[in-house]
C-alpha cells in the first residue's frame, strides 16, 4: 500500500511540493524494493554477496535520484550540500520519510551523523568543517555522538563524569562510556567531557566541553558492542584512558557542551516524534489493510468487527494527537517562543501513541504481525526505546509539572493557546 500524500491547504507551495515529491520517491522506488534494499539485515551474517551488492546497488540508484530531484540532506544548509530547510520545513518532511523504515538514509539523513553534522555546522571552526564535516557529509567518514555513561543517569547531565584535562595544547580524556551508536564503523567520536572540577564554583551545566575524538587514538578502547533486544548493535561500551587530542578538536568555546547537547536534543525529539507519526500512519495503512482482507469465523472480514473497529477510531485519535501536538511544538520553536513544555509533552505523549498503534497493528495480523515479514515488529521495538532515549518519560512529566506550577506560584494561570 503506497502513502497517500495530498497537499495540505496551510502549507506553502514549497514544503507541499516537498513532501509530495519525497513520497514520490518513497512510494516508487523504495517501498516495492522495501525487502531488497533491508531484509537482509536481521541475517547479514549469512546474507549471500550477490544479496549484499543488490542492495548496495538499489540504495545507490535511489540516492541518485534524491539527489537529481534536490532532496538531499534537508539538515543541511546550501553551503554544505543540503537543501537548507527550515525546522519546520524538514519536520513535515520527517513523517513522509519515516514511513518506509530507513527510507531516510537514502535522503541523506543517517543518525548519528546527522546530529553531528548539525553540531558541526554550528559549533565548528573553517578548519573543522573541512577535516570533519565534508567527508562527514560526502559519505567518506562515520561518525558517533558519545554522551551516555554506565554507571550514572543519562537524564541527569550533571552526572557525567568523563574528564577532559588541558595539558598544553592537548586534551587528555578519561572516562567510560555506552550507548556510543555507530561506534564500530565511526572514524571519529564526538565525546561530552568535563573540562573543569565539579566542586568548583558555577553551574554544574556550563563545565561540559564537546571534544572530537579520532577512533584510532591511542586510548581509545572499544569493550563491546551492546546488545540491544537480544541482538548484536553497534552501540558501542567505549573506555577512554588517557586519549590524547590537540586542543583544536573541541567543538565551541570551553563550557558550551552542555548548550550544544541541548541544541541537537531539542529538535532532536521534534525529528523523532516526526518520524513517529509516519510510522505510526505506516502501521495504520497495514492494520485496515489486514482488517480489509482478513475473513474470520462466520465468513465475516475483521473490519466488520467492532473490537477492530474500536482499533481502528484509537489509532487515528491516538496518530492525529501526536502529529498535532508535534507540529505546534515545531511551531513554537520556529517562531522563537519557549518550547520546553512542548517538546517534553511530546517526548512523552508521542512514543506511547506510537506504542499503541503498532501494538493493535500486530495484533490485527496475528503472528505475523511479530514475524520479519512486516516492518510492524522492528517498529515495536524502536517505540518502546524511545520512551528512554532523549531523557525517559518520567524526567519530562516532572519539568512539565514543575514549568505548569511556577506559572501559577506566579500568579499566572495557564494559557493553552499559547
Amino acid at each position: 500500500m503506497s502513502m497517500n500524500i495530498k497537499p495540505v491547504p496551510t502549507l506553502d507551495d514549497e514544503v507541499n511540493e516537498i513532501r509530495l515529491a519525497t513520497a514520490e520517491i518513497v512510494n516508487q522506488d523504495i517501498l516495492p524494493v522495501e525487502k531488497k534494499l533491508w531484509g537482509w539485515v536481521s541475517d547479514s551474517a549469512d546474507a549471500s554477496k550477490e544479496v549484499l551488492e543488490e542492495a548496495k546497488e538499489l540504495r545507490r540508484q535511489v540516492q541518485d535520484k534524491v539527489k537529481r530531484e534536490k532532496l538531499w540532506a534537508p539538515h543541511l544548509p546550501h553551503e554544505f550540500g543540503g537543501m537548507g530547510l527550515s525546522f519546520l520545513q524538514h519536520a513535515y518532511m520527517n513523517e513522509v520519510l519515516a514511513y518506509s523504515p530507513g527510507a531516510a538514509s537514502l535522503f541523506g539523513v543517517v543518525a548519528p551523523n546527522s546530529g553531528n553534522q548539525k553540531i558541526l555546522v554550528k559549533y565548528g571552526t573553517p578548519e573543522q568543517h573541512e577535516k570533519w564535516l565534508k567527508p562527514l557529509t560526502e559519505a567518506k567518514m562515520q561518525s558517533a555522538f558519545s554522551m551516555t555513561e554506565p554507571d550514572n543517569a543519562g537524564s541527569d547531565p550533571r552526572s557525567l563524569m568523563t574528564r577532559a584535562v588541558l595539558d598544553g595544547d592537548e586534551w587528555v580524556i578519561n572516562g567510560h562510556k555506552w550507548f556510543t551508536s555507530n561506534g564500530h564503523a565511526a572514524d571519529f567520536y564526538i565525546v561530552m567531557c568535563r573540562t573543569a572540577d565539579p566542586d568548583a564554583p558555577g553551574d554544574a551545566n556550563d563545565k561540559m566541553t564537546q571534544i572530537i575524538v579520532p577512533r584510532k587514538t591511542p586510548g581509545v578502547n572499544i569493550v563491546r558492542g551492546v546488545p540491544v533486544w537480544g541482538k548484536a548493535s553497534s552501540h558501542c561500551e567505549i573506555k577512554y584512558e588517557n586519549v590524547r587530542v590537540p586542543k583544536e578538536n573541541q567543538l565551541g568555546r570551553t563550557g558550551t557542551g552542555h548548550q550544544a547537547a541541548q541544541d541537537r536534543l531539542g529538535a532532536g525529539r521534534v525529528y523523532h516524534c516526526m518520524n513517529s507519526v509516519g510510522s505510526m500512519w505506516r502501521a495504520f495503512d497495514l492494520m485496515i489493510e489486514r482488517l480489509m482482507s482478513r475473513v474470520v469465523h462466520g465468513g465475516e472480514k475483521l473490519e466488520e468487527k467492532q473490537f477492530m473497529q474500536g482499533f481502528i477510531a484509537d489509532s487515528y485519535m491516538d496518530i492525529q494527537s501526536a502529529r498535532l501536538m508535534t507540529i505546534n511544538c515545531a511551531e513554537k520553536m520556529e517562531s522563537g517562543a519557549d518550547p520546553r513544555i512542548d517538546i517534553s509533552s511530546i517526548k512523552v505523549f508521542v512514543p506511547q501513541a506510537y506504542h499503541r498503534v503498532v501494538d493493535r497493528a500486530i495484533q490485527v495480523w496475528g503472528a505475523a504481525g511479530v514475524s520479519g515479514d512486516l516492518p510492524l515488529a522492528g517498529m515495536y521495538q524502536g517505540a518502546r526505546t524511545l520512551r528512554i532515549a532523549d531523557g525517559p518519560d518520567e524526567v519530562h512529566k516532572i519539568l512539565i509539572a514543575k514549568m505548569v506550577l511556577r506559572r501559577y506560584h506566579g500568579g499566572e494561570s495557564w494559557d493553552f493557546g499559547n
